[in-house]
Formats: C-alpha cells, sequence, structure tokens
C-alpha cells in the first residue's frame, strides 16, 4: 500500500516537472531557434519606447489594432499596404507580453513605423484623428497633449484651423505622447527573416 503512495507521488511529481519544462524551457529553445546567424533581428526597445509600449497598453490600443500581418492566403493585409512580409515569431522576440491584438477596428499597426514615420503626423493623429483620417472613429486623446499660451515654446501642432483651439492657445504633447509615437515608429517589419521571400 506505501509504496502504492511513493509511486503515485513520484508519477504526480514527474508529471508537474514535465509540464514546468514545457511550459517554461521548450518555447525558450524554440525562440533560440528563430534567431539563426546572418538574419538581422529587431533590435530591443529603447527606455522611451518602452514607456510608449506602457502608454500603448493603458490607453487599450491593443483592443483595435493588431500587431501582425497575415499571409496572403488569409488575407489582403500586404496588399493593403500594411507590410511587406507575414508576421512571423521572430518579430515578438522583444515584446513582454505580444501585443498581437484582439480585433481590428482599426488598421494593423505591426509596420506602422515604415508606412508612417513623421512624428507630426503620429501627434495629430493622436490628438484628433480626424485631422490626418478623415472619416477615422479612433477616439481622440486630447490628454496626452497641454494647452498654453503663446508665449511659451516647444514643440507645438500646427493644427488646421477647425481642430485649433481658442485663439492664442497652442497644443503640446506631453512626454507620454512624445513616448508612444517613439513607440509607434519603433514598429518596424522591414529586417530580413530567413526561409521568407
Amino acid at each position: 500500500m506505501m509504496s502504492r503512495g511513493i509511486l503515485m507521488f513520484f508519477g504526480v511529481l514527474a508529471t508537474y516537472i514535465s509540464a514546468l519544462f514545457g511550459i517554461n524551457l521548450i518555447p525558450k529553445f524554440m525562440l533560440e531557434r528563430v534567431r539563426p546567424e546572418g538574419t538581422m533581428l529587431p533590435y530591443a526597445y529603447t527606455e522611451q519606447e518602452l514607456r510608449g509600449r506602457r502608454v500603448y497598453v493603458r490607453e487599450g490600443c491593443v483592443y483595435c489594432h493588431s500587431q501582425q500581418i497575415r499571409a496572403k492566403q488569409n488575407g489582403s493585409d500586404m496588399e493593403r499596404g500594411w507590410g511587406q512580409r507575414p508576421t512571423v515569431a521572430q518579430d515578438y522576440v522583444h515584446d513582454s507580453p505580444v501585443l498581437l491584438g484582439t480585433m481590428r477596428t482599426g488598421p494593423d499597426l505591426a509596420n506602422i513605423g515604415v508606412r508612417q514615420p513623421s512624428d507630426d503626423w503620429h501627434l495629430k493623429h493622436l490628438y484628433n484623428p480626424r485631422i490626418t483620417s478623415p472619416g477615422s472613429i479612433m477616439p481622440p486623446y486630447p490628454w496626452l497633449f497641454m494647452k498654453q499660451g503663446e508665449y511659451d515654446r516647444g514643440m507645438t501642432l500646427d493644427l488646421p484651423q477647425e481642430f485649433a483651439p481658442e485663439a492664442g492657445a497652442q497644443v503640446i504633447p506631453t512626454q507620454e505622447a512624445l513616448d508612444l509615437v517613439a513607440y509607434l515608429k519603433s514598429l518596424k517589419r522591414n529586417y530580413k527573416v530567413e526561409g521568407l521571400k
């Protein structure tokens, strides 16, 4: 009777250890294989880009935008100009957690840093998306900006008249807005991947 209990204990322990190994170590080995010699890898995020990534998550961007370019047979992402190649595991080497997205209410952002490299465009789009994308249903993020009098200096947005604040005021991006733009501009899938054409 006692030997069966010990056998059962070691069986449960072996099951637990093998599951722990499978969940933690196997993915690590798999990621190591996507880093072959001679293949360009995405650079790690800078401190500013990491802060921007946290703003991206906090503001819920991940709920409306995906970060995964589908292969031609699964959709028309490349035909839309969202990327030159499908997404691969290597694209997420530096992401924790991975922000694949839950749906596409807005366009995919996996390659937005290549498609739209302008700080000014991103800042205006965050302040009010209708400035850069008429008809957009994306909500504006005015709390990422400050309105100050014309005596202030610094980076100000040159807004069209219909979106400009009251006379004499300027719209100035906060550090969080600048960080978010830095993160968005870091999203580039234009490096070579072994095995893809």
